[in-house]
């Protein structure tokens, strides 16, 4: 069999296509292949966005399990006048919940609630010293999803589709803008609560961009990255020759087949050994002074959120342009003592609390807060019914897709502000009614990328983050 004809049996249908689509950028790239030994094009390279963007970087914190809005931040004295009433028929006539069974009662808040900041804002004494930072926050209280279990909520909330296959918004965010240290990750991943999110990986992963914008997960105790350390017995040195040896071999597969991923391979084999030095010193919190340790509760060597939120500011500090936290452990069904509004609800917010204020108050002394957005929420929001699972005598909410609370900090926003409503028992949104899509749409449009001509072609559609109908809106009743 002829070389030729080897070679053409490894490009696939896709690969052909894209090898006839792609035109002058083919010949561009091919171009800076061209030279005995030249560097194959960065991807992550950082380049300015399209438009005039707001803020830098992103740091998105999100409480998997989604918290209860009605007991942190969406405060309603009338359902807790109501507490322990039958719900209104229409809150159940034709609805399909997850767990709820039979006609529930309604649950008020067993927590108390205080107004803070210049315009009053609403928060509970499960956040003791957030409310200090009142009037930078901006509460979205009408936020609304199309999924009610944790899965496909998040697959929607960060891909823009509840199924498989879609690239997330770190992607598509380093994919539109680059990263502005090549020794790092363009897009890294932060994971507390002893467990990945339902979504799984997934929800940092490429889809159908090139797989060099997927996101990479650190850890916080041993190897920061899995893999990225040498095999015993090979040297740096040895690696170093190992990779060039690599780049020449891909290179000329690159030249004779053309499939794209053969550079992101490239620049993997290479991100990979820059990272052996940068990563490990990024991720060593104990270089951090002792008072700001014990401001975040962070503690070295221990996986904890604490340690991660104070990498995230490591981590924006250093150019890397997209960081996201999980953190497992809010799923408040009210089943068990591990997941009551009593019990627990006060554990997992006095940690969340301390280092979540002490990333705010870190980036704004730092001066990073006006070129980084954080945003804190979760896929869905809770119910104003008590589940009482099997008769269950803990306090808990089922899952509700029709409103949840999500807040934000940092550049382009009206500070000390809350957008929407809810009804007066939080069950359905009142006003400004704010989609997923829609909060998509304005993390993009404060990065610089307009949200809406933003694409990637792909099986016959340019994909967008926002989904491919036109109905998604920039909040602009949010912006400065």
């Amino acid at each position: 069999m002829s070389i030729n004809l080897q070679q053409a049996q490894f490009i696939t249908r896709r690969h052909f296509l894209k090898r006839c689509q792609v035109g002058l950028g083919s010949l561009a790239l091919g171009s800076l292949m061209g030279r005995a030994g030249a560097s194959a094009a960065n991807p992550m390279a950082p380049h300015l966005p399209p438009l005039a963007g707001k803020v830098k970087n992103v740091i998105y914190l999100h409480m998997a399990g989604s918290p209860p809005q009605l007991d942190l931040f969406d405060y309603k004295p009338k359902l807790n006048e109501l507490n322990d009433k039958p719900c209104p028929k229409e809150f159940i006539e034709g609805r399909r919940l997850p767990f709820i069974k039979g006609h529930p009662k309604l649950l008020g808040s067993p927590h108390t609630f205080k107004q803070h900041g210049q315009n009053g804002q609403w928060i509970s004494n499960m956040y003791p010293t957030l409310p200090g930072l009142a009037d930078d926050l901006t509460f979205v209280k009408s936020m609304y999803t199309d999924q009610f279990n944790h899965a496909p909520a998040q697959m929607l909330l960060y891909t823009g589709s509840p199924r498989n296959g879609s690239a997330s918004m770190g992607s598509w965010v380093t994919y539109g803008l680059g990263s502005e240290n090549s020794n790092l990750p363009g897009f890294v991943v932060l994971i507390s609560g002893n467990t990945d999110p339902s979504g799984g990986k997934s929800l940092w992963g490429s889809g159908y961009l090139p797989s060099v914008f997927q996101g990479v997960q650190c850890r916080s105790t041993g190897d920061p990255i899995l893999y990225v350390s040498n095999p015993k017995g090979m040297s740096r040195a040895v690696r170093r020759r190992s990779l060039d040896a690599l780049r020449k071999l891909n290179e000329q597969e690159y030249r004779e087949i053309g499939d794209p991923e053969t550079l992101t391979r490239i620049n993997q084999y290479e991100l990979a050994y820059r990272m052996q030095i940068s990563v490990p010193e990024v991720m060593d919190i104990s270089r951090e002074s002792q008072p700001t340790l014990e401001q975040y509760g962070a503690q070295p060597g221990k996986a904890s959120f604490a340690n991660n939120c104070l990498l995230a500011r490591r981590l924006v500090e250093q150019g890397v342009r997209f960081v996201q936290l999980f953190d497992w452990g809010w799923d408040f069904h009210g089943t068990t003592a591990g997941n009551d509004l009593v019990k627990r609800l006060p554990v997992k917010c006095a940690e969340n609390d301390k280092s979540v204020t002490a990333l705010l108050l870190d980036l704004k002394q730092r001066g990073l807060l006006d070129e980084t957005l954080v945003v804190w929420g979760g896929e869905f929001g809770r119910t104003a019914m008590n589940e009482k699972r099997n008769g269950s005598k803990f306090l808990g909410r089922d899952h509700h897709p029709d409103c949840f609370t999500i807040w934000m900090a940092g550049g382009g926003l009206q500070h000390g502000i809350t957008h929407g409503e809810t009804d007066e028992l939080g069950y359905t949104v009142a006003k400004d009614p704010v989609h997923v899509h829609d909060l998509q749409a304005t993390i993009l449009h404060l990065l610089g990328l307009d949200p809406f001509t933003f694409s990637y072609r792909y099986q016959g559609l340019d994909q967008r983050l926002i989904g491919v109908e036109d109905t998604p809106k920039i909040i602009n009743g949010i912006l400065a």
